[in-house]
């Protein structure tokens, strides 16, 4: 799994660093969680983002290795509010729709510097 630096987190979860980190490592480390959701790049078809139940990280056969993190959310509806904003977000900055280019193209330059 990959993260996201610039993670897009839902509304309902607390923005503190040491919280959002203990998330990101409970989701690393497939522990239960129960009504949390992750928001990854789409890796299949055309589609922009895919919402995935952590809960699914458990199965041992679940392509973790490829899952690009860019937000995560509680509940379902919080993470169309999140998966939305991003869109909202990459559409404001680009003038587009290419959410996976451009968030790619962030990561990039992040890890360049």
């Amino acid at each position: 799994m990959i993260w996201y630096e610039n993670l897009y987190i839902g509304e309902s979860i607390s923005r503190k660093p040491e919280k959002v980190k203990r998330l990101k490592w409970k989701i690393n480390h497939h522990a239960y969680l129960c009504n949390l959701f992750i928001i990854v790049l789409c890796r299949y078809g055309t589609n922009l983002l895919e919402i995935i139940p952590a809960r699914e990280l458990k199965q041992r056969c679940y392509p973790k290795q490829d899952l690009f993190i860019v937000g995560i959310a509680k509940g379902y509806n919080e993470a169309l509010e999140t998966a939305a904003a991003i869109v909202v977000d990459v559409y404001k900055k680009t003038g587009g729709f290419a959410v996976k280019s451009f968030l790619l193209q962030q990561k990039k330059a992040g890890d360049q510097t």
